[in-house]
């Protein structure tokens, strides 16, 4: 058993231990892995086909600039409720299914244990995907026209411009994003607290982390455990990112130090 909020016995690693030994704990790491990997596998390529497009000279670019951006400078509150009004059964998102015949398609989008996690992977890449765009615009910047135009006219076509030299030359900007993509996806705690129901939450289904931390910690007043899990938060956050930097980041680090002139 954990220990109550009155006890001051000192308990040594025994949080730790029935930290892992709880499968609330299991699953929330588990939700934490998928939605890193899920954001990076799905974010990244959507990301990335958007900015190369924005990145092209065409009428109304500046509005669709604005437009994808819009979700990322929302408020996490604000998004997270309005989703959960969307997705409530009998909502908008199951009204406008029922309406185009795909009634069939309807769920229970937050209650369901097997599906609430997809759907707050759908909400998050809605959210942050915006983020990731402006990183790669911005990145984009500074690719020289020159050498695009160098293999333009050398005859290669816009799609291998892109690929042989616009992408490696983001490779940095893509890393960056990456590493941020990944200790945010670690730390989520504001978008799923608002979105998921507290019921299936508790259970696992949509639990993160962070989530699992304040419902210990605060909600149910164990104090030491919840400082255990916030321990063991804050230790896989900084390997992965020792772990990012040392084996991704580094080229890069090392190519933006530049020894004495002699």
């Amino acid at each position: 058993m954990r220990r109550d909020a009155s006890a001051t016995e000192f308990v040594g690693l025994r949080n730790y231990t029935l930290a892992f030994q709880d499968p609330i704990f299991l699953d929330a790491l588990r939700n934490n892995a998928l939605i890193v990997f899920g954001s990076l596998l799905i974010q990244g390529p959507i990301a990335l086909a958007i900015a190369l497009l924005l990145n092209r000279r065409f009428r109304g670019r500046s509005v669709f600039r604005l437009l994808v951006f819009v979700p990322y400078v929302l408020a996490e509150v604000t998004v997270g409720i309005m989703w959960k009004l969307l997705l409530t059964g009998g909502g908008t998102v199951d009204a406008m299914l029922e309406s185009l015949g795909l009634g069939g398609l309807v769920r229970p989008w937050l209650a369901d244990l097997d599906l609430v996690i997809w759907t707050l992977l759908a909400i998050l890449t809605w959210k942050y995907v915006g983020f990731a765009i402006i990183l790669l615009l911005a990145g984009l910047s500074n690719v020289p026209d020159e050498l695009t135009e160098a293999a333009a006219i050398d005859g290669a076509s816009w799609w291998q411009i892109q690929r042989h030299v616009t992408i490696p030359l983001l490779g940095p900007t893509i890393r960056i994003w990456m590493f941020l993509s990944m200790i945010g996806s670690l730390q989520i705690f504001d978008m799923i607290w608002v979105t998921s129901v507290p019921a299936v939450r508790s259970l696992g289904a949509s639990a993160t982390m962070a989530t699992y931390m304040v419902d210990n910690g605060f909600f149910a007043r164990l104090w030491g455990y919840g400082n255990a899990v916030a321990v063991i938060l804050f230790a896989i956050s900084f390997v992965a990112a020792l772990l990012f930097q040392r084996f991704l980041l580094r080229r890069d680090i090392e190519g933006a130090i530049t020894g004495k002139v002699k």
